[in-house]
């Protein structure tokens, strides 16, 4: 197989990361993009694993002679919100779409792949890892348990995110915490319900309800050292039918995000406390379940796997200031789980002018196709070769 700069096939590249854009999967329903990637692996002549964590895909290329092992991550999942961007490659599956660029980092390691194998340019094992369920119900988690990483025996581990608002393909990166850890909190509030021209007579979980949202800022601005990072976000609240009945329960679903033990300490103490003691002063009763569900750890990188990201980064002209940061993202990753087991380095890479994460309007970019594999390169021929 003949080497050709990256650039050559970014046509190709494109052509596969609107193909996934168009064809969006939930958390373990990967199936036809897990497809898609074992084909292109198996193309470039990689050793391919499937139904890894499920839907996962693994693969493998060694060269030369050295015993070095690294990983690189991508996460492949979709996200059930429904697409607002028009665009000709838009989701094609109403309530399902690619609102986190999952489809691109999909890619770019898909494009690392073809370049490993065409140069060969290093010396030693690289794994790619293309990971079902980053979003809430953690793939990484899954592959931890069936003991991926204790089969691939890596010596450190990578993976990066897209960052809307940074400058296309800017690296940032950070020792120590560079996400944050998250807790779902689950929360029912019952009182007692009853018409709406009568209130006297019921005990009306709204109140209460919203009480406890406002009162539960408080646990940041309040509690939490000043110092210290950490965000309460009540993404999600559920009560009642019409405008005249008072129902007899609100359901919330909150998120709790934190960088340091104590502070998560703390959040796990005062979110409960804060939401049953407003729930009390209006005569409601609230049943919280704290962290039951998805709790994500923060995101850890050690230092030296941290200081080969960012001399790459220098290595291809960007600045020092633009690539430290000065603290962490306060997103959560489950790609932490990977970083428990494995030295590594999570890092940011820019997306442009784009629309937020997570928001219907959000689009991948596409120069990042170019951009993004070719930082993965370098880095992995950096690792490498050292």
């Amino acid at each position: 197989m003949t080497a050709q700069p990256i650039s050559n096939y970014a046509h190709e590249l494109l052509a596969i990361r609107h193909d996934f854009h168009m064809h969006p999967e939930l958390a373990f329903e990967e199936h036809r993009t897990a497809k898609i990637v074992a084909q292109e692996l198996t193309k470039a002549g990689f050793s391919v694993q499937t139904g890894v964590a499920k839907t996962g895909v693994v693969g493998t290329i060694t060269n030369g002679s050295s015993r070095k092992v690294i990983a690189i991550r991508a996460d492949m999942d979709a996200l059930p919100i429904h697409e607002t961007t028009k665009l000709q490659y838009a989701s094609r599956t109403p309530g399902k779409m690619h609102a986190c660029g999952h489809d691109g980092h999909t890619t770019m390691l898909l494009g690392l792949a073809r370049h490993l194998a065409t140069t060969r340019n290093f010396d030693g094992t690289v794994h790619l890892i293309f990971q079902p369920a980053e979003e809430d119900i953690s793939g990484a988690k899954l592959m931890v348990e069936e003991g991926l990483l204790k089969r691939l025996k890596p010596d450190q581990i990578f993976a990066c995110h897209n960052i809307p608002g940074d400058a296309v393909g800017q690296i940032r990166v950070r020792a120590g915490a560079i996400t944050a850890a998250v807790d779902i909190v689950d929360v029912t509030i019952r009182g007692l319900g009853g018409h709406g021209a009568i209130p006297h007579q019921a005990i009306d979980p709204i109140i209460a309800a919203s009480s406890a949202i406002m009162a539960l800022q408080t646990a940041v601005s309040r509690n939490t050292d000043p110092l210290e990072a950490a965000v309460v976000t009540v993404g999600s609240i559920h009560g009642g039918v019409i405008a005249t009945i008072i129902p007899d329960k609100v359901e919330l679903k909150i998120g709790v995000r934190t960088v340091s033990k104590a502070t998560h300490a703390l959040m796990a103490k005062r979110v409960p406390e804060i939401i049953k003691q407003q729930a009390a002063s209006f005569g409601c009763i609230a049943e919280v379940g704290y962290g039951e569900g998805i709790s994500y750890p923060p995101c850890f990188n050690d230092v030296a796997s941290a200081t080969l990201v960012r001399d790459t980064a220098l290595a291809l002209g960007q600045t020092a200031t633009a690539i430290d940061m000065a603290g962490p993202y306060m997103f959560s990753e489950d790609f932490s789980f990977l970083l428990e087991e494995v030295p590594g380095c999570y890092f940011g890479m820019g997306n442009g002018p784009s629309k937020s994460l997570h928001d219907s309007g959000y689009n991948f970019n596409d120069d990042l196709l170019v951009k993004g594999t070719a930082f993965w390169a370098a880095l992995v021929e950096r690792v490498l070769n050292l």
